[in-house]
């Protein structure tokens, strides 16, 4: 199974993928688009340089890896992706041969958790209206991708992740709630900016408080993501016993 995990920043995105390279059935790839997605934009991101020299700016290349052999011949393909690097000129067209999940946060969270780390983030920057798009592009070919919701994960990792396997068809296995402390050998090298805080972790962090209270262009940024992060909520995986959400 190759499964293409598909996040914006910020979002438990890292986590996630140890929790499947903890499985020890799965190997992973760290966002594989971001050099070619920083090649096309031409964006000064932070590690700019070392990320470029160490991915393919290539996309095509890069679809050859997620599509040929899987890494180390095990029997499942973990893709962490982030939505917002599937702009035009990077293809889509392999994602229909992918299991795809959307791993959603709210807008609040993701808007003070990304500032913090980016000067003067816009709305294409995290991805969220890039989801929603990716996601109905998928329905359009028939797919039913599976959503969940990151602050569900984080309040009972237990649940939600025996519910993502049991969506996945994946059986389900307790090693993906743990992981050793100090990163993965699959992590991308902008992990050294980024990871500080999964790297020192051993799995997953506690439920979330209440939502940031945010003022100027850090409110305004997480209200314009609202209505796509919204639309994935409601199709989201539910934390209660009653399974998933009407979809």
């Amino acid at each position: 199974m190759r499964i293409a995990m598909w996040s914006g920043p910020r979002n438990l995105s890292t986590a996630m993928m140890y929790a499947f390279a903890a499985r020890g059935d799965c190997a992973v790839v760290d966002e594989p688009f971001y050099a070619a997605y920083l090649a096309q934009t031409g964006l000064d991101h932070p590690m700019r340089a070392e990320i470029m020299a160490s991915q393919p700016v290539d996309p095509g290349r890069v679809v050859d890896g997620l599509t040929g052999p899987v890494p180390a011949q095990k029997p499942h393909f973990y893709q962490k992706h982030m939505a917002q690097h599937m702009i035009p000129g990077i293809p889509r067209d392999w994602v229909a041969g992918m299991v795809n999940v959307f791993l959603i946060r709210h807008p609040a969270r993701v808007a003070a958790s990304f500032s913090a780390k980016y000067d003067n983030p816009v709305l294409a920057d995290i991805g969220f209206v890039q989801q929603a798009e990716l996601y109905d592009h998928l329905v359009a070919l028939g797919q039913a991708p599976v959503v969940i919701d990151s602050t569900d994960i984080r309040r009972d990792p237990d649940i939600m992740l025996r519910r993502l396997c049991a969506a996945l068809g994946l059986e389900w296995t307790p090693a993906m709630l743990s992981w050793p402390r100090g990163g993965h050998a699959q992590d991308g090298v902008w992990a050294a900016h980024w990871y500080g805080a999964v790297h020192d972790s051993t799995g997953f962090a506690p439920a979330e408080g209440p939502l940031p209270a945010l003022d100027g262009p850090r409110a305004a940024l997480a209200e314009a993501a609202m209505p796509a992060y919204e639309r994935l909520r409601a199709v989201a995986l539910s934390p209660s016993a009653a399974g998933s959400a009407p979809r």
